[in-house]
């Protein structure tokens, strides 16, 4: 810097005192302001060789960008709703008698079929119970030959006047008290058969039985509250669904209104989540919707039939369903790089009209499907959206129209189809 202004002072006596003549030292304000005057076009100077040695052009014409134009497609809606997956068929095992647990017949965590021997109670006093009224039969049908031919016999008799009306009917009184013992020793034997045979507990259904509540030795009573062990139906398994009344009446008023069509068999089909976030290979259906609506969440609840032959679902766990709507005809998907946001949230789309200008468009979106937007209104087939070089543009300016990049993806067109939050609309 001290150089520099040393040369400056030079050249500032230089011009001061001119060419061939002698050199004398100019007033110190003259001095000065030469100085200032000399740096100042240094500094320019150098400014003006770094902008044009290094700089770029500055840019011509108008901006480029890059569109997708508008097609109507058909595409399927679906929601995806939790779940919780219950068993196809429960039933809890409980003794039917008293006594005491002589056997358990079965492997916890195993599969039983129907009619299998779980748990054998100690049949003794049941058994003495039959053969009591086994005995109690025998003897009122020992009783009864001889009581009948007395009847027939004294019927006769009174018939011909040689025996009184009242020895015949002492004779039928006593026939008929023992077919009526007769009979009731008949159902004593009937009820003391039953209890008998509830003395072996077997599997009222088949699938796979818990843990064992008792082991042997244990006294059980009939009808007892805590169950023996519970067995389970895995295949197929139910998944319960709770879905919200507010979109349970949407979807049946844009079915009522043409928005979406049905689309017959298929519509029952119901695709799994597992909660490692892998799809279940296997498809569920539809088995009914509920029609008590719960008080306290506002929802029914749908109920999912699954096949699970290798009962890779177990009772209890939490999974994803996604559930089909309905079939939208004509729809029309924008790519989400091309969607902005106003300061109050609202979507907008930049197009390039047909004089090549751009235009903004205010939109009304559904839901995310893929990479793409579903738009409710707003957009028309043939529309040319703006999704590259949005950045370099603003409504009414005029734009040059340039191919997409090779890379550039706008999502897949199918997709599981995400409810959009309350503020997309």
């Amino acid at each position: 810097m001290k150089n520099k202004r040393i040369i400056l002072n030079k050249q500032a006596d230089t011009l001061a005192g001119g060419c061939g003549k002698k050199k004398s030292t100019p007033p110190l304000g003259l001095k000065n302001t030469l100085l200032k005057s000399a740096l100042v076009c240094v500094i320019a100077t150098g400014m003006a060789a770094s902008g044009c040695g290094h700089g770029q052009p500055p840019q011509l014409g108008p901006p480029e960008v890059s569109v997708v134009t508008m097609k109507p497609e058909r595409v399927v809606l679906t929601t995806e709703l939790p779940g919780r997956t219950a068993a196809y068929r429960v039933a809890e095992i409980r003794p039917q008698v008293n006594g005491l647990i002589l056997k358990r017949a079965f492997k916890e965590g195993s599969d039983v079929k129907a009619g299998e021997l779980l748990y054998r109670i100690d049949p003794a006093l049941y058994q003495a119970a039959y053969d009591r009224a086994q005995a109690a039969v025998a003897m009122a049908e020992a009783n009864l030959p001889a009581l009948r031919s007395r009847e027939e016999r004294f019927k006769k008799l009174v018939a011909s006047h040689a025996l009184g009306q009242q020895e015949y009917d002492d004779a039928l009184a006593a026939l008929r008290r023992m077919e009526a013992q007769l009979m009731i020793s008949q159902s004593a034997l009937e009820s003391a058969k039953i209890n008998l045979s509830y003395t072996p507990i077997k599997a009222p259904i088949s699938g796979r039985i818990g843990r064992s509540g008792v082991t042997e030795g244990a006294l059980v009573t009939a009808y007892q509250p805590i169950p023996l062990a519970t067995i389970q139906q895995l295949d197929p398994i139910y998944v319960d669904v709770p879905q919200s009344t507010t979109e349970l009446l949407r979807l049946r008023r844009r079915l009522a209104d043409g928005q979406l069509t049905y689309d017959g068999t298929s519509q029952s089909a119901v695709q799994l989540i597992l909660e490692d976030g892998m799809v279940y290979p296997l498809e569920g259906k539809l088995e009914f919707s509920d029609i008590t609506v719960d008080p306290t969440t506002g929802s029914v609840i749908l109920r999912v039939v699954v096949p699970n032959p290798d009962d890779a679902l177990l009772p209890g766990m939490f999974v994803r369903t996604v559930l089909k709507e309905g079939v939208k005809e004509v729809a029309i998907l924008v790519p989400q790089p091309g969607v902005r946001r106003d300061q109050k949230g609202t979507p907008f789309v930049l197009l390039v009209d047909a004089g090549g200008k751009v235009e903004q468009r205010m939109l009304k979106l559904d839901r995310a499907i893929g990479g793409r937007w579903l738009v409710s209104s707003g957009l028309n087939p043939g529309d040319r959206v703006i999704v590259e070089g949005v950045q370099r543009v603003r409504p009414g300016a005029s734009v040059k129209i340039v191919p997409l990049d090779a890379g550039w993806r706008d999502g897949p067109s199918a997709g599981k189809a995400v409810q959009p939050s309350a503020d997309t609309n």
